[in-house]
């Protein structure tokens, strides 16, 4: 045996539990193996904010030594198996303290392989999945999506299914024996059992998945560098051609957050009264004012919070629909003003057709009221 390393990507803060359960299982069973490991977390404290992609990983070794080696890397770029915890996730992640949109797969290493809780088929989350360069498999463990977060643990036997789905992909990391020995319950090890016996991976050829090459940059060389950290100013206002009377404000060109959303708002402009509440009291300042007074929310700066549609006056003005249902982030004000008639029947599908989601956080209570609803 050699060094094994998985990386768990999850929804910050709301999937913390479940990640740190997930990763300290994997060390648990390669201890009964005799074997050494450590759990960590990466942004997994004070930067870590609701929703935003983290990280933890799992390092296990034949001896200490060899853990040492492997840790002193700063990132493992060769992990055998990343853990995807959600399945928006797979479009590309970013977090607060990383350098642009990163691939899910990014850090996984040739021919290894991609776990993924979903409900979806194999097919459509590849279609999200940026291409790797190099083949890997992709397996998918059915489920929605567990929100065992900081303060709230849903034990829905989702870290165990994803052990049981590891040790089916990854022997060389841990045993089905060894996950089971580690899990104090006969209920949740014949979960694991379940997920071991059903997960089937399929292969990643180099040519699948999502085309878009996601943000690249060169850092700076030391002739190069500046004195200090330098910040530069930023303009008010983006000037948009054919936008006389509207508001863009200028953003990032490189820091992008639609990636930490789950659910994304859609507008229907023709009940809105122009009231300017969701362009006030959006956190990140994703609105911007269209020529003719709506509100157009750039899908590029919007985290998915969900704010503007708690606090529309209107109802079903905005509502919040599951990410799942959109493969682009195109501007819906644009789309209804060149076509009222097909926006409006767009706007009906996606809201009617969507599948099912939860923001993970809406009001005290939800926990309960889920469990109540699926015992029903």
């Amino acid at each position: 045996m050699s060094t094994g390393s998985v990386e768990v990507v999850y929804r910050g803060i709301f999937q913390k539990t479940l990640a740190k359960n997930i990763c300290r299982g994997i060390v648990f069973a390669a201890k009964t193996q005799g074997r050494i490991g450590l759990a960590f977390g990466r942004y997994s404290d004070s930067p870590e904010r609701n929703g935003i992609p983290a990280k933890q990983f799992a390092v296990v070794s034949d001896t200490e030594e060899e853990l040492e080696e492997y840790l002193s890397r700063y990132e493992p770029d060769n992990n055998d198996v990343t853990i995807c915890a959600d399945d928006t996730l797979c479009k590309g992640v970013e977090s607060w303290a990383w350098y642009g949109l990163q691939p899910i797969n990014k850090l996984l290493k040739p021919n290894g392989t991609l776990l993924v809780t979903s409900m979806r088929l194999a097919d459509g989350l590849i279609r999200d999945i940026h291409r790797k360069g190099a083949p890997y498999e992709l397996g998918v463990v059915k489920g929605t999506a567990s929100f065992s977060g900081l303060w709230v643990y849903k034990d829905d036997h989702t870290d165990v299914r994803l052990l049981g789905a590891l040790a089916k992909v990854a022997p060389e990391v841990v045993s089905l024996d060894a996950v089971l020995e580690g899990i104090d319950d006969s209920v949740k090890q014949a979960s694991a059992r379940k997920a071991y016996d059903m997960v089937e991976p399929v292969p990643v050829a180099v040519d699948q998945g999502n085309d878009e090459v996601p943000y690249e940059f060169d850092l700076p060389g030391y002739t190069t560098m500046e004195e200090c950290l330098v910040i530069r100013g930023m303009e008010k206002q983006h000037d948009v051609p054919g936008w006389d009377g509207g508001y863009v404000p200028v953003r990032n060109p490189t820091f992008k957050k639609y990636t930490t959303r789950t659910m994304r708002p859609v507008i229907n402009f023709e009940t809105c009264t122009k009231c300017t509440i969701c362009w006030l009291q959006c956190p990140d300042t994703c609105f911007d004012v269209t020529p003719d007074g709506h509100y157009d929310a750039n899908m590029e700066a919007c985290c998915g919070c969900g704010v503007c549609e708690a606090v529309c006056p209107v109802d079903q003005c905005i509502t919040m629909v599951n990410e799942e249902a959109f493969t682009d982030n195109a501007s819906q004000w644009e789309m209804w003003t060149n076509d009222k008639e097909n926006y409006s029947e767009w706007l009906a599908a996606k809201i009617s057709a969507q599948p099912a989601r939860s923001h993970g956080f809406h009001h005290i209570g939800q926990y309960a009221e889920e469990i109540a609803h699926e015992s029903s």
